[in-house]
């Protein structure tokens, strides 16, 4: 599983950036990005807003690092020797295996990146980055399809927006430390995606 840890910078005593960054994201997730100041910031971790300014130049670059943290993790599967080779469906169950395993692990930041509205520059691009992830395992899957190990009745593009939704939904309910591990939650993934609900004969 691919592990890009946040940027961490020393600063003022007590925080480091990455430490600044996962409360911010927290607030956010909480409040909205539009909706949270650096005021209800500086609340949460305790220290004025003069002190945030020590970790970073503003609001918009705490999005920026966590939006590209949660999109490293993404997109650097991709980069991954078994997404590359290999036949189609087995890179396309690795991507998703390890696109659970990462929101699993950077939940707050993928939960952050899912509820994007596009209303700055620094959102749009984020978005825009999520398209084109989104984009190349809609590839996979037409690749798959045309290999004749997927069913071919059914678009591509539907496909990919069905899986994504299924695999999406998972920040709303995941509990992690919870019975359901990251692992079983993978497994059942990949089982609803390519083998559906129906029991065996």
């Amino acid at each position: 599983m691919p592990t890009t840890d946040a940027p961490t910078k020393r600063g003022r005593p007590g925080y480091d950036q990455q430490s600044v960054l996962r409360i911010a994201v927290d607030v956010f997730n909480r409040h909205g990005y539009d909706a949270t100041s650096m005021g209800i910031l500086a609340e949460n971790l305790g220290i004025s807003k003069s002190a945030i300014y020590h970790h970073v130049p503003s609001k918009g670059d705490l999005l920026k690092l966590a939006l590209d943290h949660a999109l490293g993790g993404l997109e650097s599967i991709l980069e991954q020797p078994e997404a590359t080779s290999g036949a189609a469906d087995a890179r396309l169950e690795f991507v998703l295996r390890q696109t659970v395993a990462v929101l699993v692990d950077r939940l707050p930041f993928v939960t952050l990146l899912l509820r994007l509205r596009g209303n700055t520059d620094i959102e749009r691009d984020a978005l825009e980055r999520r398209r084109t992830f989104d984009h190349k395992v809609a590839g996979l899957i037409s690749a798959a399809r045309d290999e004749g190990s997927l069913r071919a009745d059914i678009d591509p593009r539907t496909v990919s927006r069905l899986l994504f939704g299924m695999i999406n939904s998972i920040v709303e309910w995941y509990k992690p430390g919870g019975s359901l591990s990251p692992q079983r939650l993978a497994d059942d993934v990949i089982t609803m995606a390519f083998e559906g609900l129906h029991a065996e004969a």
